[in-house]
């Protein structure tokens, strides 16, 4: 059991190591340009639907 757990280690770090491509810092840094500019788009997607559904219940719930 031990052994196979050794095993494992070794073989995904041989993988992580010498077999895996990883990104370039161009790369890298467009992907995360991509996701910021995307996290915004739907957090004001988000904002602008509360909004308007606020307003919407607040004309048919009017306050005290």
């Amino acid at each position: 059991m031990f052994k196979k757990f050794i095993t494992y280690c070794k073989e995904s770090y041989e993988e992580l190591a010498n077999k895996t491509t990883w990104p370039t810092r161009k790369e890298l840094t467009h992907s995360a340009i991509v996701v910021l500019v995307a996290s915004i788009i739907i957090a004001l997607v988000v904002f602008a639907e509360d909004s308007v559904f606020k307003f919407v219940m607040e004309a048919i719930y009017p306050k005290a």
